[in-house]
């Protein structure tokens, strides 16, 4: 009976330090990739990030690119989506507005030229149209970018309601002819350039030369996929106020050692591997310290619009 009971007892902490391998150290990573932007584009940008990862953490790095921004939500709440390099705020919002537990801040974006820890929604025209003033789309179509997007829809959604009355749905109040959302940045500047939309809006860092798209933004990457002469056929007529970087996010689900090499290795991959790391933030920039006080006006506002369309 002894042997019996001293096997099942051997047994059970057999099973129990296996379990605790397993949990400490997933099978694999799920890198979250926002929508909006060219599929291709963004995970050949990231495929030196699962490089790096992959050998770092000797996990498989599975790249989820999803088709808006909802999907990122989705998987960070679910538990599909392990790890952000470049979230959204709106997005962030909306993750903690359902389960404020849900991720960890790792840090945020910050510009190498000027430190500088923000960015700016712009209106873009075409440069031969009429329109030099955000008063100048009266009647016209525009276009936003998607409904979790901070640049691309909450913050100038907020300051078109101030400025016009009414909201998305009714066009503000009809100051526009249409509004559409086309599902991200780059569609929206496309969508102008095609004649789609009169105007839209899109995110840029405004820091550095005009001419290249600013150290970081939707024009940089429309400049390096097949648009050299971007800057030459749009012109922005209107820029939003400071808007806080997006975070670098880790899920709370991953076991916490094994959150913490994951955190250890994206500082890592920052500092050795920068030139990877920029190309797949979109711009030139680096990880500084963040918290959530940073990020509370745009919770605080998504709060807001949130409450609005129940």
């Amino acid at each position: 009976m002894r042997k019996i009971f001293g096997l099942a007892m051997m047994l059970t902490s057999s099973l129990t330090v296996f379990s605790a391998t397993a949990a400490g150290t997933p099978k694999e990573l799920n890198l979250g990739i926002l929508g909006g932007q060219n599929a291709t584009q963004q995970i050949g940008d990231n495929q030196c990030v699962k490089q790096f990862l992959d050998k770092e953490l000797g996990v498989e790095t599975r790249l989820r690119n999803a088709s808006d921004y909802s999907g990122v939500i989705q998987g960070l709440l679910g538990g599909k989506v392990d790890l952000v390099l470049s979230m959204s705020p709106s997005a962030f919002a909306s993750v903690y507005l359902k389960d404020p537990n849900a991720v960890d801040i790792v840090g945020i974006a910050v510009d190498d030229k000027d430190l500088s820890r923000g960015y700016h929604s712009v209106v873009v025209v075409k440069a031969d149209s009429p329109y030099k003033k955000l008063e100048d789309l009266k009647g016209k179509s525009f276009g936003f970018a998607d409904p979790d997007s901070t640049s691309g829809f909450l913050v100038p959604n907020q300051i078109f309601k101030q400025k016009f009355g009414g909201n998305n749905d009714n066009k503000y109040n009809n100051f526009f002819s249409s509004v559409t959302f086309s599902g991200g940045h780059e569609q929206d500047i496309l969508g102008v350039l095609n004649g789609q939309f009169d105007g839209a809006v899109a995110w840029t860092s405004m820091v550095g030369d005009y001419n290249t798209g600013y150290t970081a933004g939707a024009f940089t990457r429309l400049i390096r996929m097949d648009h050299p002469n971007l800057m030459q056929q749009i012109r922005i007529i209107w820029q939003s106020p400071l808007i806080p970087n997006g975070p670098i996010l880790v899920s709370n689900k991953l076991p916490a050692d094994f959150k913490q090499k994951v955190i250890t290795a994206v500082m890592k991959l920052d500092k050795d591997q920068h030139e990877c790391f920029t190309k797949a933030m979109g711009g030139t920039q680096h990880i500084g310290p963040a918290s959530l006080n940073d990020y509370q006006h745009i919770i605080d506002m998504k709060r807001e619009l949130t409450q609005g369309n129940r």
